[in-house]
């Protein structure tokens, strides 16, 4: 990992021990892939056996998917897990 991406979930990891008041905490999740039902399924996968609950919406020219996924994590390191699983999924853009 590099220098920037490490800083990232660094600061990411402080604002979400900062702003969570109490663990297990819900954390909501948003994703953008290719709409390629291969890349869908690996950022579902992710989650699977979480009880999480996934939304996807295709954009308009159907290029690209939206995921929502709201899921209970139990501290800041598990969903910065979740985030560097799905990193290196070719194409995503996390939000």
């Amino acid at each position: 990992m590099d220098k920037k991406t490490t800083e990232f979930y660094e600061r990411l990891k402080e604002e979400l021990n900062s702003t969570t008041k109490k663990w297990p905490s819900e954390y909501l999740y948003k994703f953008i892939v290719p709409s390629d039902i291969e890349k869908i399924a690996q950022v579902e996968a992710a989650f699977n056996n979480l009880g999480a609950i996934i939304e996807t919406r295709e954009s308009k020219n159907a290029k690209f998917t939206s995921i929502s996924i709201s899921v209970l994590l139990n501290n800041a390191d598990e969903i910065i897990k979740k985030y560097q699983e799905v990193s290196t999924i070719e194409g995503i853009i996390s939000l």
